[in-house]
């Protein structure tokens, strides 16, 4: 039995969806979890939302993970570096578990929550506020709180204005011309969208409902189960839907700032190269909105004699004595003296030898990129332009020698497995 005296109730708890494979980041997820991938060089991509929330208030977090989370639990530990270390609160990791009646995976994001019930409950809270934990943005969730307080709210999703283009490829909501923000219908990657405020997979939700929602959606999803019919158990095709067609107050809250949804080897290659962009409006040097991380305790980094570095981030520990421009070096990387990256990401501890040229490529935690060899390509030097892309060697390789990875070409290529 759960001794209640022990907790504290909150206004509000974030729950965190942590366990998606990743699949579309290929062999840079192949042992480790979305979140935990490497970002911005000395990041990683949960650190956003883990920050959003400490600047934000709110100091009761639970991490849903399933798929590959040791790299994960490792690095969140017991939440000091974003203030998540609490006695009442903080951070939770929370994986799939056995219960008496058996055991079962996350079965979708909906069920993620349904299986933590027991946890919110706990927290005795008004609101939950559910979050992904794969994108890059800087946003002040006590503020969307308010507003979904301000509209005597049932749920709140976080919506941007996308271009009609872009509007195929997520939720769209319409929302009531004569009552802004309030949301009439919802469409899941339209082909012929009817607007371009486009969901963030951020919501808010009063507890009571939701909690009402959640339970509904897992019985009438394990019903359609035991008939052989389809079901899921999602907010997107689920929950929303459901509160929408039963006359639910939801609300569309425009967030207005970078947001980059970084589930793809191009969205990542690009978030990176945007923090270099000073047109880009993502200030990691905001001390009132600060990123937290946790840290490798490294020297500084070291520039040798033959270093040529322009417009790139440098972490610490790094030892650079060959060229370096407009690219992300992370922390504890060598590049020796005569070696060339341009427009890359290099993660933690890889080492480029000498000769070595990496482009517009991602390298991998922990890979050796051997002496003479070529990573990437630059686009004008294809004769088809369509044949280029970003190369990307996975974590713990080594490219031998003389080595040649075209652009587009993935160490190991996990795509033909």
């Amino acid at each position: 039995m759960v001794d209640l005296d022990m907790y504290i109730k909150k206004e509000c708890v974030a729950m965190l969806l942590a366990g998606g494979q990743g699949s579309r980041l290929y062999a840079l997820t192949q042992d480790m979890a979305k979140p935990a991938v490497p970002y911005g060089g000395k990041y990683r991509i949960i650190d956003f939302p883990l920050s959003n929330c400490t600047n934000s208030g709110i100091d009761t977090v639970g991490v849903l993970t399933q798929y590959q989370p040791l790299v994960l639990n490792d690095y969140i530990g017991n939440g000091q570096p974003w203030g998540l270390d609490k006695t009442r609160g903080g951070v939770h990791v929370l994986p799939p578990y056995e219960t008496s009646s058996g055991k079962s995976w996350f079965e979708g994001t909906a069920n993620a929550i349904y299986q933590n019930i027991n946890f919110i409950e706990r927290y005795n809270p008004e609101y939950v506020v559910v979050l992904g934990g794969d994108h890059i943005y800087k946003m002040d969730y006590s503020k969307m709180l308010a507003f979904h307080k301000e509209n005597d709210a049932d749920c709140t999703i976080a919506v941007l204005n996308v271009s009609m283009e872009e509007a195929t490829r997520f939720g769209i909501m319409i929302c009531d011309p004569n009552e802004p923000n309030r949301i009439i219908d919802f469409e899941e990657k339209p082909a012929h969208p009817r607007s371009t405020l486009a969901s963030m997979g951020i919501y808010v939700f009063t507890w009571e409902k939701l909690r009402k929602y959640l339970v509904k959606n897992e019985e009438e999803a394990n019903a359609k189960r035991d008939a052989g019919e389809s079901w899921s158990k999602d907010f997107g095709k689920d929950i929303i839907p459901m509160m929408r067609e039963d006359n639910q107050r939801l609300f569309a809250y425009n967030f207005e700032g970078y947001w980059k949804d970084v589930g793809t080897l191009d969205s990542l290659w690009d978030a990176n190269m945007d923090i270099i962009d000073p047109n880009v409006p993502l200030d990691l040097y905001d001390d009132s909105w600060k990123i937290y991380s946790r840290n490798p305790i490294m020297p500084p980094q070291y520039q040798g004699e033959n270093a040529q570095v322009e417009n790139s981030v440098v972490a610490e520990g790094s030892d650079i004595d060959g060229s370096v421009d407009f690219s992300v070096i992370f922390s504890g990387v060598t590049v020796e003296t005569d070696a060339t990256i341009n427009y890359s990401i290099v993660m933690p501890g890889a080492v480029i030898k000498s000769g070595a040229t990496v482009e517009y490529a991602i390298v991998g935690e922990n890979t050796i990129v051997e002496s003479n060899a070529h990573v990437g390509a630059k686009p004008e030097t294809m004769d088809n332009r369509d044949d280029w892309g970003i190369a990307v060697v996975g974590h713990n390789q080594v490219i031998k020698e003389n080595q040649v990875v075209a652009p587009k070409q993935m160490v190991p290529d996990i795509r033909k497995k």
